[in-house]
């Protein structure tokens, strides 16, 4: 599952790193997140919050293309459950331009919103959250239990790519003490 996440810069922050994206209302950064069924990371990358969905995604992949490249193509491909916010056709295109194999090798799916039947046979009207997408919400819960990544502090992208991989790793060692 990939999901992005807009976060507010403070003063602290980089020029570089900043940006606007217009339909979250944030200056500030977007964190890219690739996660597993458990919420554990796959691949994570930091833009500036005027990139796209869409481009973060294709430039995440890019930079981890090695993994895909080394996948072998006689297993089942990866399933990639996309929120309505990415394109998946584009998508596609962009990333065959980067590595003409992957898509014998991967495949997006969008995740299915209920429809009002659906609603109405569950007693539910108004929001009713998709399941499978709450894995990945769940991932960006995690990362907001880290007080240092409510807002972006950093002055570069790949410093706070590297406090979102601290706080995962910490995630982690923890679930395995215990």
């Amino acid at each position: 599952m990939i999901d992005s996440q807009a976060v507010k810069n403070t003063c602290n922050a980089s020029i570089a790193s900043k940006g606007y994206c217009f339909y979250k209302s944030t200056n500030g950064i977007k964190r890219h997140l690739a996660v597993d069924t458990l919420g554990f990371p796959f691949f994570t990358h930091c833009t500036k919050a005027s990139l796209s969905d869409d481009a973060g995604l294709i430039e995440m992949l890019s930079k981890n293309i090695d993994y895909f490249k080394s996948k072998p193509v006689n297993i089942p491909k990866i399933t990639i459950l996309l929120d309505n916010g990415y394109h998946p056709e584009h998508l596609t295109i962009e990333l065959q331009k980067i590595y003409p194999k992957i898509m014998t090798k991967i495949k997006f799916e969008l995740s299915k919103k209920p429809s009002k039947v659906e609603k109405e046979a569950q007693g539910k009207s108004g929001f009713v959250p998709v399941r499978a997408r709450w894995i990945i919400e769940r991932s960006n819960a995690w990362m907001e239990r880290c007080k240092i990544l409510i807002k972006n502090f950093e002055r570069t992208l790949d410093n706070a790519t590297a406090k979102v991989n601290v706080c995962f790793i910490r995630l982690m060692v923890k679930r395995l003490a215990a």
